[in-house]
C-alpha cells in the first residue's frame, strides 16, 4: 500500500513538473496565438456571387432521342460516353427557398462527373439568373441522409467498442473539426500566414485531443512532449525540402484558383498541409510509445532506463514498419487519378517523379515518415527517463 502511494505521488509530481515546465507555457502561447489570429467574421471570403443552391426531388424523367455523333468525331475508349443520362428533361419539385413546392423542368445533366438522375432522387439544384428569368440545373445528389446514417453507425461502433474512451475520442474528433473549420480555414482565407496558422492549429488540436482522449496522465504528458518535438522537426524538414526543391504549391486548378481569387500563399499552404497531415500519425505513435514504456516500468520495476528504452524501441520499430506503408498508400490513393493520367501519357519514370505535382506528394510522404521515425526514439527516451525516476522515487 505504501509503495503504491509513493508511486502514485511520484507519478503525479512528475506529471506536474513536465506540465509546468513545457506544456503549460505551450498551451498559453497557443491560446494567445489563437486569439490573435482568429479571423473576424468580416474577413471570411464573400460567397454572395455564387449561384444559389436549392434542394429538390425528381418527380419524373422524360427521355428523348439524342442527335447522332458528328461526322469525324471519334468514340471514347471502351464505348464510354459523356451522356450519362441521355437526352431529355427531368421534372423536379423544389424543396426549399422562395420557390418551395414549385415544379420545374430541367435538362438532364451530362458530361464528366454529371450525376445520374432517376425518378425519386433527391438532388441539388443551382438557380442561375438570366434575362429570361431564373433557370434551374441539377448539379449533384443530396447526401445528407446517407451521411447522417453513416455518422450514427460510426458513433455507435466507436462507443460500443471503446466505451468511455471511445466517447472521449469522438469529442476530440469534434474539437479537431471545429478548429479546422472555424479557425484554420477561415484564418488562411483571411490572409494570415498558412504556416503560422497550421502551427497554432496543430498545437491546439494536439493539446486538446490528446488530453481529452487519454486523460491528464503521466504517459499523455510524455506523448505531448514527444509530439511537440517531432512536429517541430517535421516542420523544419518540410521547410527545407520545399525551399530546396523550389516547390511552389501550384498543383492543379483548385490551387491556382486559391492563389488568384483569394491571394493564398500556396507554398505556405503546402507546408501547412504537411504539418497538419503529419500530426494525425504522430500522436498515434507517441501515445503508443509513452503508454508502452510506462506499462513496462510498472510491470518490471527492476528495469533501468536502458532496458526500458530498448524494449520500447522494439515495439516502436514494429509500429513504424506498418505505419510507413499506411502513409505511402494513403498518399498514393489520393493521387491515383493523377498517376493513371501520367501513365496514360507514356511519360518516363524520371519525368514523372520530377514533376511538381508528384514531387510535392513525395515530399509529403518522406517528410511525414522522417518525423514519424524521429518520434519513436524521442518519445521512448523521454518516457524511459521519466518513468524510471517515477518508479525509483
Amino acid at each position: 500500500m505504501g509503495h503504491h502511494s509513493r508511486h502514485a505521488g511520484a507519478d503525479t509530481q512528475r506529471m506536474r513538473t513536465i506540465a509546468l515546465a513545457v506544456i503549460v507555457p505551450t498551451g498559453l502561447i497557443t491560446l494567445l496565438a489563437l486569439i490573435w489570429l482568429w479571423p473576424p467574421p468580416s474577413n471570411v471570403a464573400d460567397q454572395s456571387g455564387r449561384a444559389a443552391q436549392h434542394q429538390g426531388v425528381v418527380t419524373g424523367v422524360t427521355k428523348q432521342p439524342c442527335p447522332e455523333t458528328p461526322a469525324g468525331q471519334e468514340p471514347l475508349p471502351g464505348g464510354a460516353t459523356l451522356d450519362v443520362n441521355g437526352c431529355g428533361t427531368a421534372q423536379v419539385k423544389v424543396s426549399d427557398g422562395p420557390d418551395q413546392g414549385l415544379d420545374v423542368v430541367v435538362t438532364l445533366p451530362n458530361g464528366p462527373g454529371a450525376p445520374t438522375v432517376e425518378d425519386g432522387d433527391e438532388v441539388i439544384l443551382v438557380l442561375t439568373e438570366n434575362p429570361d428569368g431564373g433557370q434551374y440545373d441539377i448539379v449533384d445528389h443530396q447526401r445528407t441522409k446517407g451521411l447522417w446514417l453513416l455518422g450514427i453507425a460510426f458513433t455507435l461502433a466507436v462507443v460500443a467498442f471503446g466505451r468511455w474512451r471511445g466517447f472521449s475520442a469522438l469529442i476530440g474528433l469534434v474539437a479537431t473539426f471545429a478548429l479546422l473549420l472555424l479557425f484554420v480555414v477561415p484564418a488562411i482565407l483571411a490572409g494570415e500566414s498558412p504556416l503560422l496558422v497550421a502551427i497554432v492549429g496543430a498545437s491546439a488540436i494536439m493539446l486538446t485531443v490528446l488530453y481529452l482522449t487519454h486523460g491528464l496522465t503521466f504517459s499523455t504528458s510524455v506523448a505531448v512532449l514527444g509530439t511537440l518535438a517531432s512536429l517541430l522537426l517535421t516542420g523544419l524538414l518540410a521547410a527545407a525540402s520545399v525551399a530546396g526543391m523550389h516547390l511552389t504549391g501550384f498543383a492543379d486548378e483548385s490551387s491556382t484558383f486559391l492563389a488568384t481569387s483569394h491571394s493564398v500563399n500556396l507554398q505556405g499552404l503546402l507546408l501547412a498541409g504537411i504539418i497538419i497531415g503529419s500530426l494525425g500519425v504522430l500522436d498515434d505513435v507517441t501515445v503508443t510509445q509513452a503508454a508502452t514504456v510506462t506499462e513496462l516500468a510498472r510491470a518490471n520495476p527492476e528495469y533501468g532506463m536502458r532496458e526500458l528504452y530498448r524494449a520500447g524501441t522494439r515495439v516502436g520499430r514494429a509500429h513504424i514498419a506498418s505505419v510507413i506503408n499506411t502513409i505511402i498508400l494513403a498518399y498514393a490513393g489520393s493521387s491515383l487519378p493523377l498517376l493513371i493520367l501520367i501513365a496514360a501519357n507514356n511519360s518516363s519514370i524520371g519525368n514523372v517523379i520530377t514533376t511538381q505535382v508528384i514531387a510535392q506528394e513525395i515530399v509529403r510522404s518522406v517528410v511525414a515518415t522522417l518525423g514519424l521515425i524521429a518520434a519513436v526514439p524521442i518519445t521512448t527516451a523521454l518516457a524511459a527517463a521519466t518513468a524510471r525516476r517515477t518508479i525509483t522515487s
